[in-house]
């Protein structure tokens, strides 16, 4: 955690005042919130099921990701009161919006992936 008076602090708020795209790499950085976001689209939208799809990483960051994705109204979580409890995950309309640019990102590391190969 960086401390909130620290000229770091000052300069990330000062850009992301005039920079829209820093807000974006600052929502979707990291390495697993673009997959989440993935998954969860493609009906893989239950903890158990997202550390299946993604075996490398640990429970505590799916968690923290998860949460991050939550805070940032991209993801919706859902707690069922049944026995177990069962919690759910869905893209809010704001998720959802994000699919588009998304694919274009895929396409684009697709195609570029190949010609540096």
């Amino acid at each position: 955690m960086r401390k909130t008076n620290s000229t770091n602090s000052f300069n990330e708020i000062e850009l992301a005042a005039i920079c829209p795209m820093h807000n974006v790499m600052r929502t979707l950085g990291g390495r697993w919130k673009i997959a989440l976001l993935y998954f969860i689209h493609q009906e893989y939208n239950r903890f158990s099921l997202l550390q299946k799809k993604m075996p490398f990483i640990t429970t505590k960051m799916l968690s923290q990701q998860l949460k991050e994705l939550e805070q940032d109204e991209l993801v919706i979580r859902k707690i069922y009161a049944e026995m177990p409890p069962r919690v759910e995950y869905s893209l809010t309309e704001k998720g959802q919006s994000l699919l588009p640019v998304l694919e274009d990102l895929y396409d684009w590391g697709e195609k570029h992936m190949k010609s540096n190969q």
